[in-house]
């Protein structure tokens, strides 16, 4: 009985794991400083019009995860054949945003900690 128990338990916080991040990967903040020193790299800011005045990364493109066509509007504006690079204000929005083109066919990367990160250090 207690190995069920234990075999039970150790399944469901396997698949609540999994479902979790499904397997969204992830790169910091310094990280995508060094990619953007070297290389010219697809990075999508997935804020609202308003956070964006508030201050973007410079090479940034913009699709805002709260319109309804969001999947559209980033899909015309990437190249599915690159790594795509997403971020938010905090990361939370980013990594919804990145399950959505992840599930289209992109590689794509969370960027962790988001635009606010990205200020203090930056």
């Amino acid at each position: 009985m207690m190995k069920n128990v234990l075999c039970l338990l150790f399944m469901s916080f396997f698949f609540i794991n999994c479902n979790s991040q499904e397997d969204v990967k992830s790169v910091s903040t310094q990280e995508l400083k060094e990619l953007l020193s070297k290389e010219k790299i697809q990075l999508m800011d997935v804020r609202t019009p308003a956070e964006i005045n508030e201050g973007t990364i410079e090479t940034a493109t913009f699709a805002n995860y709260f319109d309804a066509d969001f999947k559209e509007k980033a899909s015309n504006k990437l190249d599915k054949s690159k790594p795509v690079y997403l971020y938010c204000r905090s990361g939370k929005r980013s990594v919804k945003a990145s399950k959505i083109l992840k599930e289209n066919g992109y590689e794509v990367y969370n960027v962790l900690g988001g635009y606010n990160k990205w200020k203090q250090e930056n």
